[in-house]
């Protein structure tokens, strides 16, 4: 009997594709590109070479040729930014000389764009400016980049994804959704602790922080204890709970500020480590639309990279980057009292669920790619918590050192506590030698 191939089910979602978007004022031309053809050089040496492309451009500018338009400058904001073609390393958003670079993993998007919100305009639930990432460009592999060269200190980010939207497929890249980057180092939503957002929205429009080229954070000489792991005295602490009730007497309760304040009561306890549960952005009010209880605990993580800004003072205020300050400043005081501090890490999954969940981030990004998938596009719930994070995947691995690696060098934290972390010993759903060892 001849065994036939059955043809992939089509979309039954009708969406928009980002081609299709109205283009905002001030965006600019779409960019055109001059062709190179590798073959006029084949076999030459270096000095031949740069003969020949010397030759080419003279003969091109002497003929007066149309044919191959070079790209025109695109700019944003009206016209007071300019969008170059930026690089596809570092992941995330880095701030550097004139501007910053975005890039942003995503295998299976055809198109993407970068979102840029204003705080007012965030609170508003609308786009500020979207620059349309062009693939020739704008993309390298799997990666896409842009640097946007300007001003963007009051600014905030995230992606927008056209590609194929079929959940039996396990692909979620819907373009009506603008989705957090995985890499955001802040992560700014609702700004007070249990409060829904306008409208009684418990799960609103969420954006990054984007980085300045410089630090406003003194970190006093702060460097490492190592303490062996066999002499820990180990606090384990959630962060909001131990200052939040009256009877502690702080300034500040339930925040890191209000925990600096207790310091000196856990060295007289005798403790040199704190265990934070976890700390990275969550939403205490996932629950909401479906019962009266709330997320307490945290163990449902939007991104791995942000503290939890409604644990500080200063909340969402300057784009997060207030809540970053005041979890070093925990760290810091916490060392000079002689205390280390390690974070309780959940990379085992993430808020968005199973099938039925929200698209926040990593679902929006690249489903396939985040979450350990069935092969009719089920989540695997390993966690038992609705989805597993693919951790045996290359770029997922990568990303997990990536941000460990932040956590230590940029907020100076002393060690993990892994949650589930026997989830990291399972294969990546997609287990082949590409996905686990890469193309040749």
């Amino acid at each position: 009997m001849t065994m036939m191939a059955m043809p992939e089910a089509p979309c039954l979602c009708a969406r928009p594709s980002l081609a299709a978007r109205a283009r905002r004022p001030g965006s600019g031309p779409a960019p055109r590109l001059r062709r190179w053809r590798p073959n006029a050089t084949a076999g030459k040496g270096v000095g031949e070479v740069c003969a020949a492309v010397v030759e080419a451009a003279t003969k091109v500018e002497d003929e007066g040729e149309e044919d191959e338009p070079v790209a025109e400058d695109r700019y944003a904001l009206g016209g007071a930014c300019r969008v170059l073609a930026g690089m596809p390393a570092p992941l995330g958003a880095t701030a550097l000389a004139g501007g910053v670079n975005f890039a942003v993993y995503s295998g299976g998007a055809t198109a993407a764009a970068l979102c840029l919100f204003t705080p007012e305009d965030l609170k508003a639930d609308r786009v500020t400016e979207e620059v349309p990432l062009d693939p020739l460009m704008n993309r390298t592999g799997n990666v896409w980049h842009v640097f946007i060269e300007g001003e963007l200190h009051n600014m905030l980010y995230g992606y927008r994804f056209d590609g194929t939207f079929a959940p039996h497929c396990g692909h979620y890249l819907d373009v009506s959704n603008v989705v957090v980057d995985p890499y955001a180092k802040a992560v700014i939503s609702r700004g007070e602790y249990g409060v829904p957002a306008r409208g009684n929205n418990c799960w609103p429009q969420m954006a990054g922080m984007i980085p300045l080229p410089y630090s406003t954070f003194d970190w006093e000489g702060d460097l490492p204890l190592r303490y062996p792991q066999k002499d820990l005295v180990i606090y384990e602490m959630h962060l909001r709970g131990f200052t939040k009730h009256d009877s502690s007497n702080v300034e500040h309760p339930g925040t890191f500020i209000g925990a600096v304040s207790k310091l000196d009561y856990l060295k007289e306890l005798g403790v040199n480590c704190i265990e934070l549960m976890p700390c990275h952005e969550f939403n205490e009010l996932e629950y909401s639309t479906s019962s009266s209880k709330m997320n307490f605990w945290g163990y449902s993580t939007i991104n791995f990279f942000s503290p939890m800004t409604r644990y500080t003072s200063g909340g969402i205020k300057n784009c997060g980057r207030d809540a970053i300050n005041e979890f070093k400043t925990f760290v810091r005081e916490a060392h000079k009292r002689g205390i280390e501090v390690i974070l309780d890490v959940v990379f085992n999954h993430t808020a968005e669920g199973n099938e039925n969940g929200p698209i926040l981030s990593f679902r929006g990004v690249d489903n396939t790619t985040y979450y350990m998938l069935a092969p009719k596009g089920e989540f695997y719930n390993y966690s038992g918590c609705g989805n597993t994070f693919n951790c045996n995947h290359p770029v997922v691995r990568q990303f997990i050192v990536d941000c460990l690696r932040y956590w230590v060098t940029e907020m100076h934290v002393d060690g993990f506590r892994f949650d589930l972390a026997s989830i990291m010993t399972r294969g990546s759903s997609l287990w082949d030698p590409v996905n686990v060892y890469g193309a040749p």
